[in-house]
């Protein structure tokens, strides 16, 4: 049934006044039942003003029924009633969303022969009743002036109000009344009003998780806008100022995002079942999927976009229209004095821009720009303007490439670099950043958009904090830093894409520092700065630093000290371009320990080179669909295997062979191989392995090599060649001496070799880890049992060997660990090892 029709019919049988409201609270539950199919009908503005005007008609039929009950069959024209309802806030702006607050003013005048507070009582009554989210107030015409004097937020109200229903006489008196509101004190409202908004974007700030309607560039900015122009020009809608503050195209990007954000607030508010502002990312998805959009990251990137247009228009307009009130008219003639060229001045160390310039080339605006003396700016929103609306050349002249070299090589670029962002030219002069304005980083890590971050990045370079690294950036040349700025900048700019962002990138900044005139070394430069500017927080959080392969494998992607001390600069940029608090203490510390741990081991070049070419191996190995079939844990093990010889010494598909099958391996697994001229044993064991008494009695063979290496969980690999095959011709004996070897209580007399102290060169400093023993000696028989057994002798660990032997020599290395003071004791092993042979 029509609601009309029931209220009258409530009202013909004298019905009680909760049926009424329960009536009134039934119809309402029904509309808003139906807004999500309304939604779907009708977004943006044109949703919003339907549902303004659908609570209109709810309000106007409440006032009607208060009315019909109070008088009855000798209900008097409304429009003598001294009352009127006026919608104020969003509502007065027909721009009411789901769950906003209904701002509902009721104005009169004190009429002896109406009771018009028994009526606004029942009214208000009535509304409550039926479960309006009311924000009333209730005011005598004659208060008006009063009430906004007292307070700024309800003199702001009376700038949006609409009437809805009453008299058209009392509402009348209440435009009157508005119109003296604001023409008092205008310069003190609009100050105030600015202060309040500068207090408003500072607690919000933009952010990739927005509130839609405080956050900088969100609802408000474009109210703040609206509420200036009604005090300066008195208009009742911002379009009004087309032609007069604005042009119409500057005006249609600008409602356009409007547009975006009033859709995008309405599905919030329908999602969440509740007036929720901020867009989180738990309903980001399903906000998405209402906006049609198929990834929330794109609907996100646009959200972004959005805001930033209306922070962008609202910033440079409001700026325009507030301006005479800011500056005394005889003031602007000493301004002239101050002019630095086209329209652009500097007044106390801050950048301005005349607004009625057409339209600029860029060319001349950066050449301003670059002309500065070399400190941060700050600018004006007068110049924001001169930038958005900057024409470009496509492709950019080689001028303009020039000035942007020189922009990097100033030791104050953020200001500028900021100004091209905020003004939306940053993508036209570094084409790099086209797929990453505004574009989101929901990585639990990252605090703003890729574009923003890379602009915070240049901040906090230009701005170190730390004393040890702000030397080492002062140290640098001034074309090491220009590079390196660079770099920072453009460190993100391959996000957005499915292949590694960092190679990417590597892309992106190789053909812009081309185009700007860098060498091709400089150039490799940027690429090696960018291909691995996450590398180092990677190590340093996620690897142990004081396992020198970790730091080996590191510096092989590095290269040189410069390099090293580049990316640490840029890294600590990174990191506090991240946001507030990123950069602590402890990450300090730890990229400082990389630091110095890296550096230290610099100068090893061969190792590190044979660390760069481990990670080539690994490469390949991870391609291999054997490895692939791996667990991940077995993948892991045996990436971990620290020896490189070994990694050197076999095909990729050996490694991965020889780990599958030594995984199995319980206590020890051994092959003979009789088909060469020697005897050679492969074992790979578990448990200790007797390797003095085996050699002790293979002695008479001559060993012709020897390697060892360290697996994983405990396991050893030894592969002994010998230079003859046994003198009998069953492999029983042979089998009988390994299995025998594996009982550690079998002793062997050996023969005392000579081997003189010269012979001899023990390097504790080889790595942090491991001591390398170097043994250069006349071949004799029984020698690698001998030196086997004084490493048994002193509990000495070997971790990897090569043997080579020839007739004459024997060249032997033993990589053995660091413990139980076996440095500190070099002596009794060279004693052992020489008795009585000096």
């Amino acid at each position: 049934m029509n609601i009309q029709i029931a209220i009258e019919d409530l009202l013909e049988r004298n019905a009680k006044d909760f049926e009424i409201s329960k009536l009134f609270k039934n119809h309402i539950a029904e509309y808003k039942a139906s807004l999500p199919k309304v939604f779907e009908q009708s977004q943006g503005k044109d949703f919003l003003v339907k549902h303004t005007k659908k609570f209109d008609q709810i309000l106007a039929l409440m006032y009607k029924t208060v009315l019909r009950r109070m008088f009855g069959n000798y209900l008097p024209m409304r429009g003598s009633i001294p009352i009127a309802l006026v919608a104020l806030g969003s509502y007065g702006r027909e721009q009411l969303c789901v769950h906003s607050d209904i701002d509902l003013m009721i104005v009169y005048v004190k009429c002896e022969g109406y009771k018009t507070d028994a009526i606004i009582e029942k009214l208000l009554y009535l509304a409550w009743d039926a479960g309006l989210k009311l924000g009333h107030r209730v005011h005598e015409v004659g208060d008006l002036e009063k009430a906004a004097s007292e307070d700024i937020t309800i003199r702001t109200a009376f700038m949006e109000a609409r009437m809805i229903i009453g008299s058209p006489f009392t509402w009348h008196a209440t435009q009157n009344t508005f119109t003296n509101i604001r023409h008092t004190n205008p310069k003190e409202y609009i100050l105030a009003k600015i202060d309040e908004a500068h207090e408003r974007r500072r607690k919000y700030p933009s952010s990739m998780q927005p509130n839609i309607k405080e956050s900088v560039g969100g609802l408000r900015d474009s109210q703040l806008l609206f509420w200036i122009a009604v005090t300066v020009y008195g208009v009742t809608a911002q379009k009004e100022l087309i032609g007069v503050v604005f042009t119409d195209e500057e005006y249609r990007e600008y409602r356009i995002a409007l547009e975006f954000l009033f859709r995008v607030r309405s599905a919030l508010h329908l999602l969440s079942n509740k007036q929720q502002d901020q867009l989180t990312m738990d309903h980001m998805p399903r906000i998405a999927k209402m906006l049609g959009f198929k990834d929330e990251r794109k609907m996100v990137t646009r959200l972004l976009e959005a805001m930033w247009r209306i922070d962008n228009f609202s910033q440079i307009f409001i700026k325009k229209i507030i301006r005479p009130f800011l500056y005394e008219e005889q003031a602007v003639h000493t301004y002239r004095h101050q002019r630095i060229g086209n329209g652009i001045y500097i007044i106390d160390d801050r950048l301005f821009s005349t607004y009625g310039n057409k339209n600029d080339n860029i060319e001349p605006l950066l050449n301003i720009l670059i002309n500065l003396e070399d400190k941060p700016w700050r600018y004006d929103p007068s110049l924001l303007k001169r930038f958005t609306y900057a024409h470009f050349p496509y492709p950019l002249n080689k001028r303009v490439n020039t000035l942007l070299r020189q922009l990097f090589e100033r030791q104050h670029s953020y200001s500028f670099l900021h100004l091209f962002l905020k003004a939306g030219v940053l993508q036209h002069l570094i084409p790099a950043f086209k797929k990453v304005l505004n574009l989101p980083q929901f990585d639990g890590y990252h605090q703003y958009p890729v574009d923003l971050h890379s602009i915070e990045c240049i901040k906090a370079l230009e701005n170190i904090s730390v004393p040890f690294i702000k030397g080492l950036y002062d140290a640098l040349t001034p074309k090491e830093r220009t590079l390196l700025k660079i770099a920072t900048l453009l460190h993100d700019t391959g996000k957005g894409r499915k292949q590694d962002h960092s190679e990417v990138g590597v892309k992106l900044i190789v053909p812009f520092t081309k185009r700007l005139d860098f060498t091709k070394e400089e150039q490799d430069l940027t690429a090696l700065l960018v291909r691995h500017h996450v590398l180092m927080t990677n190590v340093a959080y996620r690897e142990n630093l004081n396992n020198e392969k970790t730091l080996y494998k590191f510096m092989s992607n590095i290269k040189t000290q410069k390099n090293l001390t580049l990316l640490y600069i840029l890294t600590y940029a990174d990191v506090n371009g991240v946001g507030p608090g990123t950069w602590t203490t402890f990450s300090s510390n730890l990229l400082r320990e990389l630091y110095d741990a890296a550096m230290e081991i610099s100068q090893q070049n061969e190792r590190i080179s044979d660390a760069a070419k481990r990670i080539a191996i690994e490469k390949r190995i991870k391609n291999r669909e054997s490895f692939k079939e791996l667990p991940r844990t077995m993948q892991k093990k045996v990436l971990g295997i620290d020896s490189n010889l070994f990694y050197f010494q076999h095909s990729p598909e050996e490694i991965i062979n020889i780990a599958n099958e030594a995984r199995n391996v319980k206590a020890y697994r051994y092959t003979l191989d009789t088909s060469g001229d020697g005897l050679s044993i492969q074992i790979v064991r578990r448990v200790p392995l007797n390797l003095t008494y085996l050699l002790g009695k293979f002695s008479y063979l001559d060993v012709a090599s020897m390697k060892v290496f360290t697996l994983f969980d405990d396991l050893k690999l030894f592969t002994i060649d010998f230079l003859h095959l046994p003198e009998f011709d069953s492999l029983e004996h042979v089998e009988e001496i390994i299995e025998d070897s594996f009982d550690m209580s079998h002793k062997l007399t050996l023969e005392q070799p000579v081997i003189h102290e010269k012979e001899i060169d023990l390097d504790c400093e080889h790595s942090k880890t491991y001591a390398q023993i170097n043994i250069n000696t006349a071949n004799q028989r029984g020698l690698l049992a001998y030196i086997m057994n004084a490493f048994d002798e002193l509990d000495i660990n070997l971790a990897s060997a090569k043997i080579h032997s020839t007739k004459k020599r024997v060249r032997d290395h033993f990589l053995i660990e660091k413990q139980n003071q076996m440095c500190d004791n070099a002596d009794q092993l060279i004693s052992i090892l020489t008795k009585g042979n000096n």
